[in-house]
This record gives C-alpha cells, sequence and structure tokens, in this order.
C-alpha cells in the first residue's frame, strides 16, 4: 500500500481510475477493479483508510457480511487491505477532491484540497454518505481560534506536551487522546456534558482511576462561552449540571464530538442527486448521469436500494466491468472467476491448483 501526502507542485497524475472514498466498498472497488487489470487511486479526507467502520465503530462487530460470522469495522478494514494488497493501490489520504471537469479527450482532470491532480479515465465515487466533517463546538467567538488553539483532529501530539489541555468529548477519540497525553500535557480537563460515556469501558476506567490519582480532571457540563485576552484563548465558560457556570483557563482546547457526514464538494459536480443521494443511471454498471462517474455504497441510490455493505460489493463489481471500455476500448472483458483462472491466480499471486 502506497500513501502519497500530495506536491501541489508536481505534473498531474495519470489515471486510469480514481476511487473517492477508503471505507470498505472503496477498498473491494480496487479488488475488483484489479481483477481486470486496472491499477486504482483512492482519496479519502480522512487521515486513515476505513471510512465510518473505522471512524464511526472501530470496536463494534458486524454480523452481515457474506462468510465471516461476526468481525469489527476494523478487522473488516484490515481484512480488505490485506485482499487488496497484490494491486498496490496508492492512497491519497486527508484530502478532500475539491474540482472535476470534463476534458476535450473525454478523461476528467481531478484535483484535491491539498494541490494533488490526476488525469483520469474513470471516477468511483464511494464515499458513503459523504465526506466526514467534525462536529464543531457552537460557541459565539470560537472559530477565531481553530487550528491555533482549538483543535478537533490532532496531528502533531507533540504539539500538547507542557500545556494545559481542555478536552471536550465522551467517545473513544476524547478518550483516547486524554489517556495518551496525561503525563506529558501540564494538565488535562476532560470535560463532557454527563457522566457517563461511550467509550471502550477500560479506557473509562482508566480515566476515572487517573482521576482519583489527581493526574488529570473530570469536569461534567457544556461549554457556554469563551475568555480571550489580545486575541489569545485563555479559557472557557462551563455550565455544570447544577446551572452554576465557571471559568476554565487552559492553553489549548481539542474538541472530539465525532464526525458528521456532509455530500461536500460532490454536490457541485452535476450529478443528479435525489436526497443527498447520487442517482445512478441503472443497475448493470450504476453509473451516473455523467458517462465515465460511478457511484457505488451508500453515496447511490436506485429502486430497491438497499444500505448494506454486501450491496456495496455487488455494486463494486459490476461497476468495474462498466468501467472497463472506457479504460480498455479495444479490449474485450471476458468474465473469469478466482477460483479456475491461471490468469487471475497470476494477477493475485497465488498458485494454480491442481486437481487429480
Amino acid at each position: 500500500m502506497d500513501t502519497n501526502k500530495a506536491d501541489s507542485a508536481s505534473a498531474p497524475i495519470i489515471a486510469d481510475a480514481v476511487i473517492v472514498g477508503a471505507g470498505p466498498v472503496g477498498l473491494f472497488q480496487v479488488f475488483e477493479l484489479g481483477l481486470l487489470e486496472i491499477k486504482a487511486h483512492v482519496i479519502d479526507s480522512l487521515p486513515v483508510v476505513g471510512g465510518q467502520c473505522v471512524e464511526l465503530y472501530p470496536d463494534k462487530p458486524i454480523y452481515d457480511i457474506p462468510a465471516v460470522p461476526v468481525c469489527t469495522g476494523q478487522e473488516l478494514t484490515d481484512n480488505l487491505l490485506k485482499q487488496i494488497e497484490p494491486f498496490s493501490p496508492t492512497f491519497h489520504l486527508g484530502q478532500e477532491v475539491t474540482h472535476v471537469a470534463r476534458r476535450e479527450d473525454g478523461r476528467f482532470d481531478l484535483a484535491t484540497s491539498t494541490g494533488t491532480r490526476f488525469v483520469t479515465k474513470t471516477i468511483f465515487i464511494a464515499a458513503g454518505v459523504g465526506s466526514f466533517q467534525p462536529r464543531t463546538l457552537k460557541v459565539d467567538g470560537i472559530d477565531a481560534f481553530e487550528g491555533k488553539q482549538l483543535f478537533y483532529r490532532v496531528k502533531d501530539p507533540v504539539r500538547f506536551h507542557g500545556r494545559n489541555l481542555v478536552i471536550c468529548g465522551g467517545g473513544d477519540s476524547a478518550l483516547d487522546w486524554a489517556l495518551d497525553l496525561v503525563g506529558k500535557a501540564e494538565s488535562i480537563v476532560l470535560l463532557h456534558r454527563r457522566d457517563d460515556f461511550r467509550a471502550a469501558p477500560a479506557s473509562v476506567a482508566k480515566m476515572r482511576e487517573l482521576c482519583d490519582q489527581f493526574e488529570m480532571q473530570l469536569l461534567i457540563g457544556q461549554v457556554t462561552g469563551i475568555e480571550a485576552s489580545d486575541e489569545i484563548l485563555t479559557g472557557i465558560k462551563v455550565t455544570g449540571t447544577d446551572g452554576v457556570t465557571r471559568r476554565v483557563p487552559l492553553d489549548d482546547l481539542l474538541v472530539f464530538y465525532g464526525l458528521s457526514p456532509k455530500l461536500g464538494p460532490i454536490a457541485d459536480w452535476s450529478l443528479d442527486i435525489e436526497r443527498k443521494q447520487l442517482k445512478v443511471m441503472s443497475t448493470e454498471k450504476f453509473e451516473t448521469n455523467i458517462p465515465g462517474i460511478f457511484a457505488v455504497g451508500d453515496i447511490n441510490t436506485y429502486p430497491g436500494k438497499k444500505k448494506l455493505i454486501l450491496s456495496g460489493f455487488h455494486e463494486a463489481a459490476l461497476a468495474a466491468f462498466g468501467a472497463a471500455p472506457y479504460i480498455f476500448p479495444e479490449k474485450k472483458i471476458h468474465m473469469q472467476y478466482t477460483t479456475t483462472s491461471p490468469k487471475l491466480h497470476k494477477i493475485l499471486g497465488v498458485e494454480t491448483p491442481v486437481f487429480d
């Protein structure tokens, strides 16, 4: 697996296929394209592979993957990554597609928020319910400090060493970073609206133990205001369940309220949209109203659509065959089976079995 962080000064990447979305369906799209000898580039707005499976329920069990009685979102992602290893996809993470335009030669110009540019024959939108954006803190004046003292994601943990931190949230991200930064930050206050957490029980137990040892502090309440001096955030106002508002001083504020799906720039690509989903022209190849652009997984809609991972896998297989004529216009694509095809065995890097 190759991960590209983008070089805005480099020439466009010439590609046969660009997949927008690195969730399970996007990963399986890599596999189905790979069987047809089509190399894929994969773009995702998140900094890690796995989509909502990893971001929202990495440890929760999934029971409806064929032949897999139970697996977690992380396990499913790990297995898909192993499955697509033979095809060496390139991942472009932490960036969002901002521009798509048809070229005169029929290909597409595509650009991302970090300056990565592509010229591609086909595009596969496997963006789930859209790109995931952090749920922001709704307090007057707080936006001015985003990226300076207000953070919704941690890119450089060392940045917070020796600092007085307030971490907001009650899920795994909030607890994980609180536990990670204990002993490294000058002080940590974990702020949650109630004394009930969505995080892993072991993390909650460890947090309470550290609070009992005065290594960190738990505060129940909600942010209702801020305090600033000379354009520097100096503290927040927290209203507790008792109705009393208290001042909490800080150097940095980390907010982990979860992620909210948004269609984002995809809404501006001239695609047919119905209730924030992309309409496909038929269930034969899951192509959108723009030839060469396909939509698979939860992002698409058609009569009888079911939002299931296994449905997305089916759609990815047919979309790959639907895209092949754009990539290999002179080549006739034959249906082959991974069980018996020596060609597919070679592509997958496995030996062809000999049956007596």
